[in-house]
């Protein structure tokens, strides 16, 4: 299955006041980026701290989520992209049941972690997930926090399943992504889950990004992607020799810390990252504010982006 969604999602962050989830900041999150013009939400992966919702919790997000969507974008254009992946293939399915009776238009299905099953083992869990349901799946591999790398012969026979959409490919390793997308272009697509690899990843044939440098600045992430559609490659350079900075800043410590402290900084109060994650440290903050603080003046002086970028 392939062209689900092209170009720029973002890996949403989950915004938290005190113990609970803080609904109002998270319609104002999901408003801005379909005001920015964003392709798809991906809800609560990584970034947005699926490990630490409740049951209960995850189906009030993805219900809340669905609603909001639908309340700031009529035509639906914004697909809405859900978390579902476990270290339980029977939660993985259990998971991907809810999003599609809530109505996601696709579940994102992280790798088994800390069970380090056998690519065998990747294999029966996407086929499973995907037996259960009608929806695209997209693959999501990051071997440095679930302990188990999609090897690209895996992810070769994965793509064969009906209704495997493609793979967010977060392992940071370019030369084994080149060797994916070679063995799985023509049965899916590849999204770079790796904002400093973006640019390489796009101009190598992958279809787009979800990207968590995108909450911060969702309208420069996705000028980066239609750069490199419409074949302005000079310009897709320069957006991410801007990004870059920002991007280092959002990854100076454990992803999502970063950046929930970054939207705090705009304005968006996210809250703290749910335990056993901390607050930013003081270096990290002050290296973070002044981040923020020079890429909004550098987009400031680039006469294509009118908003200032963020």
């Amino acid at each position: 299955m392939k062209n689900f969604f092209k170009g720029a999602a973002t890996a949403l962050v989950t915004p938290f006041d005190g113990r609970e989830v803080n609904y109002a900041v998270l319609e104002k999150l999901i408003a801005r980026q379909i005001k920015a013009g964003i392709g798809a939400l991906a809800v609560l992966g990584t970034t947005g701290e699926a490990a630490t919702v409740t049951k209960k919790e995850r189906r009030e997000i993805f219900a809340f989520c669905v609603r909001i969507r639908n309340k700031y974008d009529e035509t639906r254009r914004t697909k809405l992209i859900f978390g579902c992946g476990a270290n339980d293939t029977r939660e993985a399915v259990k998971n991907t049941e809810i999003a599609a009776k809530l109505g996601a238009d696709g579940v994102l299905c992280i790798t088994p972690y800390c069970n380090k099953c056998t690519q065998r083992g990747l294999y029966e869990y996407y086929r499973e997930i995907c037996q259960a349901t009608a929806l695209p799946v997209i693959a999501y591999n990051v071997p440095s926090r679930t302990g188990v790398n999609i090897l690209p012969e895996t992810m070769e026979a994965i793509a064969e399943l009906k209704n495997i959409a493609g793979i967010k490919d977060a392992g940071g390793n370019m030369a084994q992504t080149l060797e994916t997308l070679r063995r799985i272009r023509r049965q899916c697509d590849l999204y770079s889950g790796a904002d400093e690899l973006n640019l390489p990843v796009l101009l190598c044939g992958g279809a787009g990004v979800i990207s968590v440098t995108a909450n911060a600045a969702p309208s420069i992430v996705r000028a980066l992607c239609e750069a490199v559609t419409a074949g302005n490659i000079a310009r897709a350079i320069q957006i991410n020799e801007l990004l870059a900075p920002l991007n280092s800043a959002l990854f100076c410590e454990v992803n999502p810390i970063p950046v929930k402290a970054a939207m705090n900084l705009l304005g968006f109060f996210c809250g703290k990252p749910r335990a056993p994650l901390t607050e930013i440290e003081n270096e990290h903050f002050k290296m973070l504010s002044s981040a923020l603080t020079e890429f909004r003046a550098a987009m400031k002086n680039e006469a294509f982006f009118k908003d200032g970028g963020l």
